[in-house]
């Protein structure tokens, strides 16, 4: 996990060589606990989800290596989740040259790309080492996918785009997010890498936590 503070600290070797790894044995053995597994917040927040189902968002970056490392489990993840559990991803924008990778994401959202796109974006910065940080780096990376670039800028500049990206920056702040990947509950719980003590565990936190609104506590 990479804390906000450490950005423009830490190389992503030491973040990599510093995350905590937990079995699956572990995983199942314990109970989770508010305040050490997971943090209920002091003021919850507005979900966008219909009434009956449960909202779990996932907070990342695209140039985060443990979100790369995290994608393809969250992935299995979301395929298997129950029918109430809605997954959302939000990318999140610590500084403003987050600025065009949340742009990224919202207008391949909205063009309906994710499922053809999203992890080849990882792909692309993780391992093939493209820079894709800027608005123009990003329309020729598109375009390279067979997507209308002229369309995509479009999407890109608009002001649907621009209201989702600070709609982004206002959940992250709500959730209180100390770093990505993270995972936010229903509007009022939130775990992540430090305190599920690794993403696998992560998920076993945000199970538990879906448990429990289902239960109305």
């Amino acid at each position: 996990m990479i804390k906000r503070r450490e950005f423009s600290m830490v190389s992503s070797v030491a973040l990599v060589a510093g995350v905590g790894y937990v079995s699956l044995a572990q995983a199942q053995s314990g109970a989770f606990s508010a305040g050490v597994d997971y943090q209920r917040l002091d003021k919850p927040v507005a979900v966008d989800t219909p009434a009956g189902k449960i909202e779990v968002i996932e907070f990342f970056w695209y140039s985060c290596p443990h979100c790369n490392a995290f994608e393809p489990a969250l992935d299995a993840w979301i395929k298997r989740a129950p029918k109430d559990v809605v997954v959302k991803r939000i990318p999140v924008g610590f500084r403003p040259d987050f600025g065009p990778q949340q742009r990224l994401f919202f207008v391949i959202e909205a063009m309906g790309l994710v499922e053809k796109l999203h992890a080849k974006v990882f792909q692309a910065i993780h391992v093939e080492r493209q820079r894709l940080d800027t608005p123009e780096s990003i329309a020729d990376w598109v375009a390279k996918q067979g997507v209308d670039k002229a369309k995509f800028m479009e999407q890109f500049n608009s002001f649907s785009v621009a209201s989702k990206q600070k709609r982004a920056v206002q959940l992250q702040d709500a959730y209180r997010v100390e770093g990505v990947p993270a995972l936010g509950v229903a509007g009022r719980f939130y775990t992540d890498g430090t305190l599920g003590k690794g993403m696998e565990r992560a998920l076993k936190v945000a199970e538990h936590l879906i448990d429990e609104v289902r239960k109305g506590r």
